[in-house]
């Protein structure tokens, strides 16, 4: 690639980035939403978190875990538990990994 090519790469991606990101600012006036659309909007963090997050606990090396004996199953359920119990993200945190590093430091999981 050329430095004349490097340049225009980087500016086209520039401007896809500002308008993509600066879409719903552009207009005067607030684009019409569907209703349906805009509650569906606001479990769209929860989704991506939920793909992020449980690919990470079931699976090892792109294959499903084939054994009980992985911390990180114990190391939900016990956030689990604690985030119904207390409704608090901290404390659901802390709990996981303490019930994961317990379990990998103290049974070799």
């Amino acid at each position: 690639m050329s430095g004349w090519e490097a340049v225009l790469t980087i500016v086209g991606l520039g401007v896809i980035t500002v308008v993509t990101r600066a879409f719903f600012f552009i207009p005067r006036r607030e684009l019409p939403i569907p209703g349906w659309f805009r509650e569906g909007l606001r479990y769209a963090p929860l989704a991506a978190l939920a793909a992020v997050v449980v690919p990470e606990v079931v699976m090892t090396g792109g294959a499903l875990i084939t054994t009980w004996q992985d911390a990180r199953l114990f190391a939900v359920a016990a956030a689990t538990a604690w985030f119904f119990w207390r409704r608090g993200i901290l404390g659901t945190i802390v709990t996981g990994t303490a019930v994961m590093l317990a379990l990998r430091l103290g049974l070799g999981w």
